[in-house]
């Protein structure tokens, strides 16, 4: 699994806003720049609609007075799925980034096999990437969200 210390792998992501679909790489989104990555199980889903993306987007103001320059939310869902769930959460100060299958997590090692339930997934975690190396890393244990909130990790910034 990525440690502190760690470079974040290499990937080229395929992403949505309102200009189109557009290949960006862990190098444009993370090169040069202070940025917190979440990553939830998948799009859509209870806790990650109800409370994790939720929490972000109430601080994002939070987190730029500290200098972050972006916030990431991950998941193993395709770049159309992640737009139509950031639209309708109104997470506009989130870039909403799809893993499609499943890769950047695996290159990580915080993806998990769910089964029938949802197949390859992320493991819910949030970290704090500067110029791409992971700064702090917050990983779930099984079922959880306790470590990974928005308020955590703004209290760790």
């Amino acid at each position: 699994m990525i440690s502190l210390g760690d470079s974040l792998p290499h990937h080229e992501f395929q992403f949505l806003d309102a200009e189109g679909m557009a290949a960006l790489t862990t190098k444009d989104l993370f090169n040069n720049k202070r940025v917190v990555l979440f990553a939830v199980p998948g799009a859509f889903t209870p806790t990650c609609s109800e409370a994790h993306l939720p929490g972000y987007i109430t601080l994002a103001d939070q987190f730029q007075a500290k200098g972050v320059d972006a916030i990431i939310c991950l998941a193993v869902n395709d770049a159309f799925v992640m737009k139509a769930w950031g639209d309708s959460q109104n997470a506009e100060a989130i870039t909403m980034l799809g893993d499609g299958d499943g890769s950047f997590c695996h290159a990580m090692g915080l993806a998990q096999d769910t089964g029938r339930f949802g197949g390859l997934r992320s493991q819910r975690f949030s970290m704090l990437a500067e110029d791409g190396v992971v700064k702090i890393l917050n990983v779930e244990k099984p079922k959880s969200f306790e470590v990974s909130d928005a308020q955590t990790m703004l209290a760790q910034i």
